[in-house]
């Protein structure tokens, strides 16, 4: 039997400058900020969750502050796009906003019969916003964007490839996900059974296209659902019988996590629903405080001197 998959956790891109990636994703596109921390693989790196009210799994995008590092390129075999939903009716009013911003924004455009808008964040990511007839998300109320245009969730992902079969291959065989449709080299898959936010991933064939290179404003990962640890350790022992290598579980505070590079050479995670963000902060104070784990608790005298330096939403300065 294949193990399901409840669509996207989460993504994580690369940040040369914290304070203006909280000033766009805060500021601009009206995220909260769920969380402040260290890459647990490198303290010398804040990392930065973004999400609903309740940071959510399919709402969290993420990203790794590495200070000065020059832009990457985006190609295959990356994530080229992450898309954002919401309500239809709101496209107008994110194009008028984005623009006001300063945020050179292109479309709308129509893809599989929904209107997108495609833009840069200050990195150079690629975002999309994508105007849904229903999202299964709940907007973030106490946001500077008005309730009924806010940002839902995740609509999709989509990962660009010289070719999609190996890709396909995973998504369809190990992680759940059906093919939904195909749409002038674009193949979009759904998680089975899911009509939840995040459910769509994207695949598109750029056999010519320029390899991509990892820098500032590249997707890093991109991260599944597993409702639980039992269903991680299924999904786990599936992909090393499929011959990938997949690391051992890793635990991250909010969630527990493995990794493996699909056949196409994109780093997929598959990470855990819970624990969730209110774990080490009460949800009224989710994204005010420097959490790190217990192993850097030695080094946070030297993290706070940096961290006390952002403006955190809503703040004067500290």
């Amino acid at each position: 039997m294949n193990p399901g998959t409840s669509g996207i956790h989460h993504v994580t891109a690369i940040t040369a400058d914290a304070q203006r990636n909280i000033d766009f994703y805060c500021g601009v596109l009206g995220l909260r900020l769920v969380k402040v921390t260290v890459n647990f693989d490198d303290p010398r790196s804040f990392h930065l969750y973004y999400g609903d009210g309740m940071g959510r799994p399919g709402t969290v995008l993420t990203f790794f502050e590495w200070p000065r590092i020059p832009r990457g390129r985006i190609g295959p075999p990356q994530v080229t796009a992450t898309a954002l939903e919401v309500p239809a009716g709101s496209l107008g009013y994110w194009e008028e906003r984005l623009r006001g911003a300063g945020v050179e924004v292109s479309g709308p455009v129509e893809r599989f019969g929904e209107g997108v808008l495609r833009f840069e964040d200050p990195d150079g990511t690629a975002v999309e916003i994508v105007g849904v007839g229903a999202s299964a998300g709940e907007a973030w109320e106490a946001g500077p964007v008005p309730v009924e245009h806010a940002v839902r969730g995740f609509h999709s992902v989509t990962i660009s490839e010289e070719g999609h079969e190996g890709t396909a291959g995973a998504l369809t065989g190990l992680m759940g996900f059906e093919l939904a449709g195909e749409e002038g080299g674009r193949f979009r898959y759904r998680a089975a059974g899911d009509g939840g936010v995040g459910a769509a991933v994207d695949v598109v064939c750029a056999p010519d296209a320029r390899h991509g290179l990892m820098g500032g404003g590249v997707v890093h990962h991109v991260a599944f659902r597993a409702r639980d640890e039992g269903e991680q350790a299924r999904r786990r022992e599936r992909i090393a019988g499929a011959g990938l290598n997949v690391s051992p579980v890793m635990d991250r505070t909010y969630f527990k996590s493995i990794y493996f590079r699909e056949p196409g050479g994109v780093l997929f995670e598959i990470a855990t629903d819970g624990p969730g963000f209110a774990v080490d902060e009460g949800v009224e104070a989710l994204g005010t405080g420097l959490m790190l784990p217990a192993r850097y608790e030695g080094l946070r005298g030297e993290i706070e001197e940096r961290w006390k330096r952002l403006r955190l939403p809503g703040e004067g300065g500290r």
